[in-house]
């Protein structure tokens, strides 16, 4: 989840976990379908997913390496979407690379491109082509892309699309009132941005349109995050709708530098301030830090009520996130090829 896809103009703790994640509520989930993203949340396990940008090119190969990599560590993947408005590998066939290297897709689908013929259309197709969840999203203004001059259709929002896409599993019929046969099958999932009480409001919206789980931004601040999902459950929001707390390591000054610019996003100077130091003895040093950090994070995240899970954004770095769990003390989420339990919560 990175730039701003919904379209909106350092003490850390590191103690094992006791606790037990939140129970799922009475009537959480889709009717029908669902996979191990699904399963995980509603048992109350923690949830952990990755991302996966489609590249600039003609080739599958790059995600399916990538799926290599995250199948025996996460629950799922998401699929970005020509993410910051920039053209890429379509969502709908990198979902299916990552479908045969054996790894679960969330495919993500922005408003941005489409009217709601055709976003109802890849609806229907995800469900078809096997994918057990979606994520829903108004997307970057072409604007801040490699194609400024594209012109956007906006024809949803995020909001909106929640609901049709609810309507059309849980009542079979499209916008226009025409029934579905079959109606198709997912789990439905939106974005959220950094605490605040207009993004707890904006949540709720979507909950009651639809969304079954949301992903936040990267969280640095793990207190004002606390603060928010405080908000967030007295608003009987994670009896409804499972929180994914975005994380991810800082693995260049480079990228420091993008993520303090992105919108929803906060670093408190203490955070700032340890990676600088570390980057001035080498880059290695940098990047090592980074990852030790995500890992702080990622325990201390997990110690707060109503979080359900993670997600785990290391754009182009994917070999770093079964490192980052594993620092966090977290194994693989199923068992590899080869056998084994695999389980470390």
């Amino acid at each position: 989840m990175a730039g701003n896809p919904d379209g909106r103009d350092a003490d850390l703790g590191t103690s094992p976990v006791s606790r037990r994640h939140p129970e799922p509520a009475g009537g959480w989930g889709p009717a029908t379908g669902g996979g191990l993203l699904q399963h995980a949340l509603a048992a109350g396990e923690l949830a952990v997913t990755a991302e996966i940008g489609p590249p600039r090119g003609a080739s599958t190969d790059p995600v399916r390496r990538a799926a290599e990599i995250l199948r025996d560590w996460v629950h799922a993947v998401n699929i970005t979407d020509n993410q910051g408005a920039t053209a890429r590998l379509a969502g709908w066939a990198a979902s299916l690379a990552v479908l045969a290297a054996g790894a679960e897709p969330v495919l993500q689908l922005t408003c941005r491109d489409r009217n709601r013929i055709v976003l109802q259309s890849e609806l229907l197709a995800a469900s078809a082509a096997g994918i057990p969840s979606v994520l829903i999203m108004t997307g970057d203004h072409p604007r801040h892309g490699d194609h400024a001059e594209a012109r956007p259709v906006f024809d949803l929002d995020s909001t909106q699309l929640l609901a049709v896409a609810r309507t059309m599993r849980d009542h079979g019929r499209l916008m226009s009132g025409r029934e579905l046969r079959p109606p198709p099958s997912w789990l439905i999932g939106a974005v959220t941005d950094g605490p605040g009480d207009a993004t707890a409001k904006r949540l709720a919206a979507k909950v009651d349109a639809g969304a079954e789980f949301a992903q936040t931004q990267y969280v640095f601040d793990v207190p004002g995050f606390a603060q928010w999902m405080a908000r967030v459950t007295d608003l009987g929001l994670t009896d409804r709708c499972r929180i994914l707390a975005g994380v991810g390591p800082v693995l260049s000054p480079r990228a420091l530098q993008h993520l303090a610019r992105l919108p929803g996003v906060h670093i408190p100077d203490g955070v700032t301030r340890r990676l600088e130091l570390a980057g001035r003895r080498s880059p290695e040093a940098f990047r090592a830090e980074g990852e030790r950090l995500c890992a702080e994070l990622i325990a201390a995240i997990r110690e707060i009520p109503g979080v359900a899970g993670l997600h785990v954004m290391a754009p182009g770095a994917p070999a770093a996130i079964p490192a980052v769990l594993q620092q966090a003390g977290l194994g693989p989420r199923r068992p590899p090829a080869g056998g084994g339990s695999g389980h470390a919560d």
